[in-house]
């Protein structure tokens, strides 16, 4: 995968998730990434991966941070 301006991150981690591409999503999303949704954080990648599926729908982040070029943080 090439890499993801900063201003399409939001749209291309959601569409991962919409399409169950796991794989590019675990491109997009750093390791130890913190993501927050309704007050809730869950840390690392693979639980976010296990919560992400269980899910109907997630919301865009309102804010977010990159480290490495990746997600590091997600707050919706």
């Amino acid at each position: 995968m090439d890499t993801v301006p900063p201003e399409e991150m939001v749209s291309a981690v959601l569409h991962t998730i919409e399409t169950g591409d796991w794989a590019e999503f675990a491109k997009l999303v750093h390791p130890y990434v913190h993501w927050t949704e309704s007050g809730a954080t869950t840390r690392g990648r693979v639980q976010v991966m296990a919560l992400l599926s269980r899910h109907d729908a997630t919301k865009p982040a309102h804010d977010y941070e990159l480290r490495d070029g990746q997600i590091y943080r997600w707050n919706s």
